[in-house]
């Protein structure tokens, strides 16, 4: 039986959003420019389509990883996030993007306990392959830090409302 089944249509969005939200908490946290942003992006990405054919990752973050395969399942994640970001600053926008987390975390222990803890787990690496994914400061990809302060936090963050 597939995990899908356990939620609403709408939980479901909220589902396959999830590991963009991560992402976007670390990128926003801490803007890093074009190059950065998209290495950040990219990481994302990456860290779920591995989730798809990894055991280890979760029967959920598999179910993620098959909905990112299709156009739809992509999309979906991506309007979510768009209206997360809309008016928002990216203070704002990381701020939020962690508080969601908290809260779709939350439904999944609700109503799969038994998958949650693989699945937040998949959030926390896919949030930590993103702060690893660029370098902040320096200039022209020289110098600066691979994590910084304030991404730190925010992965700190993601740690709370995922315990």
């Amino acid at each position: 039986m597939s995990l899908k089944s356990l939620f609403t249509e709408k939980e479901w969005e909220s589902i396959i959003q999830s590991p963009m939200l991560a992402g976007l908490a670390v990128t926003a946290a801490d803007p890093s420019g074009l190059w950065g942003t998209i290495k950040e992006a990219s990481a994302t990405a990456s860290s779920v389509v591995r989730a798809k054919d990894n055991a280890e990752a979760g029967a959920l973050a598999q179910e993620i990883g098959e909905a990112f395969t299709t156009s739809e399942g992509r999309g979906i994640a991506q309007d979510g996030v768009k209206a997360l970001l809309r008016g928002k600053k990216p203070a704002e926008a990381a701020q939020e993007a962690v508080r969601r987390l908290g809260e779709i975390a939350a439904l999944v222990s609700a109503k799969s306990p038994e998958a949650a803890p693989a699945y937040k787990d998949f959030l926390k690496a896919t949030a930590q392959h993103v702060a690893e994914a660029g370098t902040e400061g320096g200039f022209l990809g020289f110098g600066g830090e691979k994590v910084s302060d304030a991404e730190k936090q925010t992965l700190a963050d993601i740690d709370r409302v995922l315990a």
